[in-house]
C-alpha cells in the first residue's frame, strides 16, 4: 500500500450512510481493507489503454427481437370486461405518482 487513502471515519460515514451495522472492533480492518482496493483501482489507472476500444461486454451480444405488428384486438368488450377497474374505453390503473 502506498498512502492511506481511507480513514476510519470515513468507515464509519459510509456505514452509516449504507446503513450497516459495524461494530467498532471491524473498524480497523475495514479501513485496511478499502484502502487496499483503493490502492489497486490506483495501479489499474496506471495502465496505458490507448489502444484498447472501449466495451460494455467481454463478448459482443445481440439482442434477439420481432418486429412490433399493431393488430386489433379481436373483441375489445370482452377484453375490458376482465379488467380489475375501467374508465369508458380504457383500463383504470392506480395512480403511481
Amino acid at each position: 500500500m502506498t498512502t492511506k487513502v481511507i480513514t476510519a471515519e470515513d468507515v464509519r460515514k459510509v456505514a452509516h450512510l449504507a446503513r450497516l451495522a459495524i461494530d467498532e472492533s471491524e473498524i480497523e480492518a475495514l479501513t485496511q481493507q478499502l484502502d487496499s482496493i483503493l490502492d489497486y483501482v490506483n495501479q489499474l489507472s496506471e495502465l496505458d489503454v490507448t489502444e484498447v476500444p472501449p466495451t460494455t461486454r467481454a463478448i459482443e451480444v445481440s439482442n434477439v427481437t420481432r418486429p412490433d405488428v399493431l393488430a386489433p384486438w379481436p373483441n375489445r368488450e370482452d377484453l375490458l370486461a376482465i379488467a380489475p377497474e375501467r374508465e369508458d374505453d380504457f383500463f383504470r390503473v392506480p395512480k403511481i405518482m
